[in-house]
């Protein structure tokens, strides 16, 4: 009898809400943990499609470190440090969406995305979040012939092929194309010269088949650029460096 109603008392009450009290709070404090770690340091990113190829592929794990304040005129004159999420070369995290959500949006899906550790988004099964890499900075004059790049950073007298400019081996997978195939098309291999601008990436894919990048989206903005792939964990046959 005492005990029932001891649950009822004041002080048992009290008890059990300084208890809701502290598990909302260690779960708010978490959720900020991981928001604060993902925006400034380190965060994982599954790869869903071959896009990549053949250095990555559809299902590969890589850990992306994330940046919260960029530079980009610190790699625009020349091949860029090693360090800088703007290297050419780099196997960037391209966000098209960027800038495009208000900001209760965005807490919103921090949330979802939190509790359900990445699997489930605001934004459903719309993609816009995709691994590219980066060949072409602000200033940079871009063509490419037979599928391979040539970059011609602002104020060079020359240009070079976007491997020269990579601080990292790669192959690209190029696409056999028809003789006849229409030049004008992005399928075709070739691209007449660009010239980016002033806060103008340009990013690829490395099957070059898939053209879901720049060569359709155009340049895209320095501040879509929201993280750079160092690490591949998954599968563990292919573990390393990016």
């Amino acid at each position: 009898m005492f005990d029932r109603a001891s649950k009822y008392s004041y002080a048992a009450q009290k008890k059990g809400r300084y208890r809701i009290l502290k598990v909302a709070v260690f779960f708010a404090g978490m959720y900020v943990l991981y928001n604060a770690f993902s925006a400034f340091f380190f965060s994982i990113w599954a790869l869903e499609n071959n896009a990549m190829r053949p250095g990555l592929a559809a299902g590969d794990r890589l850990v992306v470190r994330s940046f919260a304040f960029r530079s980009v005129s610190a790699g625009a004159a020349g091949p860029a440090d090693g360090d800088s999420p703007f290297e050419r070369g780099s196997i960037v995290l391209v966000d098209t969406e960027t800038g495009g959500r208000n900001a209760l949006w965005k807490i919103a899906d921090g949330i979802v995305r939190f509790l359900t550790v990445q699997r489930v988004s605001l934004d459903g099964k719309e993609e816009h979040r995709y691994i590219k890499r980066l060949i072409g900075l602000p200033g940079d004059e871009i063509s490419m012939t037979n599928f391979v790049f040539r970059v011609k950073p602002a104020g060079s007298s020359y240009s070079l092929t976007e491997f020269e400019f990579s601080g990292r081996l790669y192959q690209p997978d190029i696409p056999r194309v028809p003789a006849l195939w229409d030049e004008s098309l992005p399928f075709s291999g070739d691209m007449n010269r660009i010239v980016l601008g002033a806060d103008e990436c340009f990013v690829v894919s490395d099957d070059r088949s898939n053209t879901n990048d720049s060569r359709t989206w155009g340049p895209v903005p320095s501040g879509a650029i929201v993280g750079k792939a160092v690490f591949r964990f998954w599968p563990l046959t292919r573990i390393g460096r990016l």
